[in-house]
């Protein structure tokens, strides 16, 4: 599986709003520095959260556990036939 630019650009302009633009709505009061730092890293923290679960994905180091009927029925059928001698 590679990697698809749709969903990297629509949560990275998901969470560039969250973290730059929402900033700018904090309420005014003695606490809107404290909120428009919040909003800055949530939106970091869960963008780059998001990020590496979907690079995760990409090259997984797990891979399906196939007993040895499926892996010799697959290895016949793409053309590969596994030597019985060795």
């Amino acid at each position: 599986m590679g990697y698809s630019l749709i969903p990297i650009l629509l949560f990275s302009a998901l969470w560039f709003v969250v973290g730059v633009v929402c900033p700018f709505f904090a309420p005014k009061g003695p606490n809107r520095g404290i909120i428009q730092v919040v909003l800055m890293l949530t939106a970091a923290s869960c963008w780059l959260f998001w990020l590496c679960a979907y690079m995760a994905q990409m090259n997984p180091l797990i891979g399906p556990r196939l007993n040895n009927e499926t892996l010799i029925w697959i290895s016949r059928t793409w053309g590969n036939p596994m030597n019985k001698s060795v």
